[in-house]
């Protein structure tokens, strides 16, 4: 599982500290005995727990988990307990919670998105893009695995994307050019291929996609495109968008192999409450 790293960890507790309060002096001030918990508001999916256990370690506490990234809680379930003077606890719960919130509220949204889409097709490949929010990257992609997504389609190396503006700009002798290029230059690594018409789709498939994504097309488009191109194309389809989880089940049921959202990046936050206790 991914873990942000102390450089990440160390930012947030710059930023987020409780005032007055900094890092270097937190393990020395205050040497009153303390104990913090974090326990779920909502049931849920959580994620960023073992980031949590190191920012309070960071600060010199002794902590416990209660679960893992990915695990399924319910309401006033306990997630984290730090013990430790109360300086350090001051100035990790603000930076823990945060985190755990944002990651969870991902997690959350992905793994209730999943559920839906495969309850309509038990084979269907849920994805989030590597595109995620600016500077909160290797969080939301820990969280949507979390969440039961995958993040990279097939196995390594990672595919080539033909954005779909290479056609709108360019045209399709362009895209014919980029994909024998890319196949002279590392014929081992697939090529994708975006578009946003059934049109660009065909002639994706012609020029040898190996994935095609379409890119916000609605249901009943991904259907009428996914027919056309089962006439021998034998790549893989990708539905791709901020998809809802309202639609999961019918971009599910639409003839895509893949279903890649972004949805639950801009998921809202999950409840998260802290308790204070005197050791």
């Amino acid at each position: 599982m991914l873990m942000l790293d102390d450089v990440a960890l160390h930012c947030l507790l710059k930023r987020d500290r409780h005032p007055g309060v900094t890092v270097a002096d937190a393990t020395s001030r205050d040497s009153r005995g303390m104990t913090v918990t974090l326990r779920a508001g909502a049931a849920g999916t959580v994620c960023g727990l073992e980031e949590a256990e190191r920012i309070f370690t960071l600060l010199g506490c002794a902590v416990d988990i209660a679960a893992a990234s990915g695990a399924r809680v319910e309401t006033n379930d306990l997630l984290v307990a730090a013990r430790g003077p109360l300086a350090s606890l001051t100035s990790g719960w603000q930076p823990a919670q945060s985190l755990i919130e944002w990651a969870s509220g991902v997690a959350t949204a992905t793994a209730d998105f999943v559920a839906a889409a495969r309850a309509a097709n038990p084979g269907i490949v849920v994805a989030c893009p590597r595109k995620a929010i600016p500077g909160a990257r290797p969080l939301a992609l820990k969280a949507a695995v979390s969440g039961g997504a995958v993040v990279q389609l097939g196995a390594s190396p990672t595919p080539t994307l033909i954005l779909a503006e290479h056609f709108a700009f360019e045209g399709a002798a362009s895209v014919r050019n980029r994909v024998a290029q890319m196949r002279q230059t590392d014929p081992a690594r697939p090529v994708a291929v975006e578009v946003e018409t059934l049109a660009h789709a065909l002639a994706a498939a012609d020029l040898g996609a190996d994935m095609i994504q379409l890119r916000k097309m609605r249901p009943e488009e991904v259907a009428a495109t996914a027919r056309s191109l089962d006439r021998g194309w034998t790549g893989q389809l990708i539905a791709a968008g901020a998809i809802p989880i309202s639609l999961a089940a019918a971009y599910a049921t639409s003839g895509a192999d893949v279903l890649m959202t972004s949805m639950p990046y801009h998921a809202p936050l999950a409840d998260i409450r802290v308790a204070f206790e005197r050791d």
